[in-house]
């Protein structure tokens, strides 16, 4: 007997005792919130560390105890951490709590970012591929390289001088 098709294949799967599983639908992961309705995340950027918990609410973004717009003076770094928000279309749904620690502003509103990107996910699992396809949830992995003997900074070389 030979086998043309899938369909005769099938067939000779059949005859052979073979259990064959239908493909699943993918299953979409159990959201990972704490018994005060929070979810939380770690994220990182540079040597900056924020650790970020997010639950519904009015929109409140608050950083090492102070209002974002206060912690973060610059438009620019406000407007980075409010990016996944705005992506997911959560903007005015949830509250952020956040302490940073590390780095510069820069890193530091980096670091919230990613953590917010994370906990949204954690929080609504279906979010995931927004936020992957604003790379969001991909940590900045560029931090500054270390100083060598023998050079003036990393890379710079001392002043040469023929005399």
């Amino acid at each position: 007997m030979s086998t043309t098709s899938l369909e005769d294949l099938k067939d000779v799967v059949a005859e052979a005792g073979v259990i064959v599983a239908e493909p699943e639908e993918a299953k979409l992961a159990e959201p990972k919130i704490d018994e005060l309705g929070r979810a939380y995340a770690t994220g990182k950027r540079k040597t900056a560390i924020a650790r970020v918990w997010i639950k519904p609410g009015a929109g409140r973004i608050i950083v090492n105890k102070k209002d974002h717009t206060e912690y973060f003076g610059r438009a620019v770094l406000q407007m980075i951490i409010k990016q996944p928000l705005v992506a997911a279309e959560r903007a005015n749904q949830y509250d952020v709590y956040c302490t940073v620690t590390g780095s510069g502003p820069s890193g530091q509103a980096g670091a919230v970012r990613h953590g917010i990107s994370k906990a949204l996910t954690y929080f609504e699992p279906k979010l995931r591929a927004v936020l992957k396809k604003g790379g969001f949830l991909t940590r900045d992995s560029r931090v500054v390289e270390r100083k060598k003997y023998g050079r003036a900074k990393a890379r710079r070389s001392f002043q040469f001088s023929k005399r």
